[in-house]
């Protein structure tokens, strides 16, 4: 392996090289850490968007109900990497592509 400085190759060290493979096995050991993690986040937001419809002034319908315990569910319903990679799916615009994400309109 190796490095570019001021535009010149330089060989890495073996030391260098040792934890430079260290610093990719972590960050690819924690791969599915990470996508709970934005799952999450993204799962935060959309409920933080409806939570005035929980007001007690507001009536809720019932799909929002639905949705909103679906989009509470997606932790303990979705554990494995496969099913991160499906919920993270983003299309060329950067959209989460995947039904769960969008708040049904009825």
């Amino acid at each position: 392996m190796y490095k570019i400085v001021n535009g010149e190759k330089i060989t890495l060290t073996t030391e260098e090289e040792n934890k430079y493979n260290a610093r990719v096995k972590e960050w690819e050991d924690t791969k599915t850490q990470r996508q709970l993690k934005k799952i999450k986040q993204e799962r935060l937001e959309r409920l933080l968007a409806t939570d005035y419809m929980a007001n007690s002034d507001v009536a809720m319908p019932d799909y929002i109900k639905t949705w909103r315990q679906t989009l509470r569910d997606l932790p303990q319903n979705n554990t494995t990497e496969s099913q991160y990679d499906t919920l993270l799916a983003r299309d060329s615009d950067g959209k989460l592509t995947n039904s769960v994400w969008t708040q049904p309109t009825s």
